[in-house]
């Protein structure tokens, strides 16, 4: 038995890379797509969002240069890049997906509305919502809190390459020591980068808890839909 209904499941773009140093790595994307299988199969109704840093970050743009709002829509459509590549491994597995989209973009993707994203799950379809919020000077963090809170997911599962949320930065710090579980209040306190400021506000305030847990080790999606205390949960 899955211990949740409905998900909000957030994929980061850089762990689409995989090996590789730029764009999407076909191998990681199809053991993505096998995780998905395993718990879709469990009944789990799915929501997703991926971010776009493997292909552009709007952030990093405007450091080099670029207007921060172009640079925006250029991580946004970044996003949109990965949501179909993520639907065509969906499909190729077996799976029936669905890319929507923030920004209209027929026929690429359906455009967003919270109601087509909750029929399109309650359909057993899994559905990729892509081009974040439709706004600059929004994360792909916070386009997925609000998505979460929209489709009244039961939880947000944010996938990274670590294994959850450390008092320091694991890979800089080798005395950095994990949580099991973490308020939203302890996260801001002590100025945690689990997600950003806006996106983990929103989840406090909407009683969203996350899970964040390594998604780039095989069959973790499944442990953590299992009930298994792998990653760390964030709770009001």
């Amino acid at each position: 038995m899955a211990k949740f209904k409905r998900i909000l499941l957030k994929l980061s773009g850089e762990s689409l890379m995989g090996e590789k140093k730029y764009g999407i790595d076909e191998k990681r994307l199809g053991e993505y797509a096998q995780q998905i299988k395993e718990i879709h199969d469990m009944g789990v109704q799915i929501g997703i969002v991926i971010g776009g840093g493997n292909i552009f970050r709007g952030l990093s743009g405007a450091g080099k240069g670029f207007d921060r709002v172009k640079g925006d829509q250029m991580g946004m459509l970044a996003t949109v890049i990965n949501s179909l590549g993520l639907s065509s491994a969906l499909v190729a597995a077996g799976v029936k997906a669905r890319v929507l989209t923030a920004i209209r973009m027929e026929p690429i993707g359906e455009f967003y509305t919270k109601w087509k994203a909750i029929e399109t799950m309650e359909n057993g379809e899994v559905v990729i919502m892509s081009a974040g919020t439709g706004n600059p000077f929004f994360t792909t963090d916070t386009g997925s809190s609000l998505r979460g809170i929209e489709i009244e997911a039961d939880v947000m599962l944010k996938g990274t390459r670590v294994d959850g949320i450390y008092t320091a930065d694991p890979e800089k710090d080798p005395t950095a020591t994990k949580f099991d579980e973490i308020t939203y209040d302890e996260v801001l306190a002590r100025g945690l980068k689990v997600m950003d400021l806006t996106a983990t506000c929103m989840c406090k305030e909407n009683n969203l808890p996350i899970i964040v847990f390594d998604m780039d080790t095989v069959g973790n999606l499944k442990k953590v839909m299992s009930g298994e205390n792998i990653g760390t949960l964030v709770h009001p």
